[in-house]
């Protein structure tokens, strides 16, 4: 036999109801629609009128509800809270009931109710002056339910088990809800040690991480930074993977930079002194399995490894093993003579100061570009630039003086200079060639005889 669908009985009803109205009365055929029958009625807005009316009736259930819970009849008190929100949506006194019924819900030990019920006050009475009180009672509630113990106001005698991921979604909600309040960098530094009581490195990680990058200068966001360079030194003493190592020393480098005489630097101190011991140990295994292996070049990279970065003992291992070395494998070793300033630490850790999320004092080279140019006081052999040019050597207008050798300007033929006339073969010039007249002289040369 063929089962009918819903969607042929809903046409076989509608047509029905049209069949069966009178013909001199409307159909209104939204109301006629079968699917529209169990949906929810929408909320229309009071007018101004409709408005004072409900007021006046929501206060007066609000301050039955708050007699009926002063003698102790919380059950009544709560559904006539729940009433008011239902009825009278759109007044002052809805929120009210909407936050006390939620608080009820709390008291009773109903934990994911309460917060759900604070939800939907927050989602529609924002601008309520109950919001940040809404907010505080959501953190206790997850606090609660996370701890598993109860505040002095629940009156429930065994606690609900809530399970840690809808635990982990309060404190989402909470941080989507305010996310500058006080409780939003307490809701994420929680989802941190969630994921730290459970193992999670890595969204342990990157919630503390996110504590750190979000709120910094608050108190967690300074213990978010150790509790990333603990969990990775934690997780370095039961794997072998080196970037723990790597990581671990980054984050406390950047706790001891940023927090010189924080609460926790005494235990800084001490993790790092672990982590170089570890550190030292792992380069010294690497290097001997390397040297057994024949391979000395290998392994003195390794050595000086342990020698920079390890501990004092682990260093001092080390440099008796790249003595050994030299004269073991002179020829292998004399490539090896600057492995002393080379770094074989993973880049991350070698450039921290060079990477953008570093928060400590700034490298060098970036400390002499923000310093302010200073004033030279040392002597020097520079001169000012002179103010008034000087001026340039011209061509002279009269005779040059004798020794100049400048000849005058081209045309000027009466300040022209009067050479000597030189005198003729065979002639003797007294007087340098010239009578007093200024004319030469002809002197006979005697011939021999």
């Amino acid at each position: 036999m063929k089962v009918p669908s819903l969607t042929s009985i809903a046409c076989a009803a509608t047509v029905a109801v049209l069949a069966a109205a009178p013909a001199s009365y409307a159909v209104d055929l939204g109301k006629a629609n079968p699917f529209n029958w169990f949906k929810d009625k929408e909320e229309n807005a009071p007018d101004n009128r409709q408005k004072q009316g409900q007021e006046a009736a929501a206060a007066a259930m609000v301050g039955d509800a708050r007699t009926a819970l002063s003698t102790g009849n919380s059950s009544r008190a709560q559904d006539t809270f729940k009433s008011v929100v239902k009825q009278y949506p759109f007044t002052a006194a809805a929120a009210e009931a909407q936050f006390e019924y939620a608080r009820l819900l709390h008291a009773n030990g109903k934990l994911q109710e309460s917060y759900d019920a604070l939800q939907s006050f927050l989602t529609k009475y924002r601008q309520s002056q109950l919001f940040s009180n809404a907010v505080q009672e959501q953190f206790e509630i997850a606090e609660e339910a996370r701890s598993g113990k109860k505040s002095d106001r629940v009156i429930f005698v065994i606690p609900s088990k809530i399970a840690t991921s809808e635990i982990l979604k309060m404190y989402q909600g909470i941080i989507k809800n305010a996310p500058y309040s006080k409780y939003a960098v307490l809701a994420q530094f929680a989802i941190g040690e969630i994921h730290q009581d459970k193992g999670e490195k890595l969204l342990a990680d990157t919630a503390f991480q996110t504590v750190v990058d979000n709120y910094p200068g608050t108190r967690q966001a300074s213990e978010a930074q150790f509790r990333i360079g603990a969990i990775s030194s934690s997780a370095a003493k039961r794997t072998q993977d080196s970037s723990n190592i790597v990581k671990a020393r980054d984050a406390l480098e950047v706790y001891k930079a940023n927090h010189p005489t924080g609460d926790r630097i005494g235990e800084v101190e001490s993790m790092k002194q672990q982590t170089s011991q570890l550190s030292g140990s792992r380069s010294l295994e690497i290097a001997k399995f390397y040297e057994k292996s024949g391979k000395p070049k290998a392994a003195a990279i390794y050595y000086n490894e342990a020698l920079k970065i390890g501990a004092s003992d682990s260093a001092l291992k080390a440099r008796q093993r790249l003595a050994a070395l030299s004269v073991s494998h002179p020829e292998e070793m004399k490539d090896n003579s600057t492995l002393g300033a080379t770094d074989y630490t993973v880049p991350s850790a070698m450039n921290l100061k060079n990477r953008p999320d570093y928060a400590g004092p700034p490298a060098p080279e970036l400390a002499k570009l923000g310093q302010k140019s200073k004033m030279r006081v040392e002597k020097d052999d520079f001169m000012p630039i002179p103010l008034k040019e000087p001026e340039l050597p011209t061509r002279p207008s009269a005779a040059p003086a004798p020794g100049m050798l400048i000849p005058p300007a081209p045309g000027d033929k009466a300040n022209a200079p009067q050479l000597p006339i030189p005198p003729a073969p065979g002639m003797i010039s007294p007087n340098g060639g010239k009578s007093n007249d200024n004319k030469p002289v002809e002197v006979p040369v005697p011939t021999p005889n």
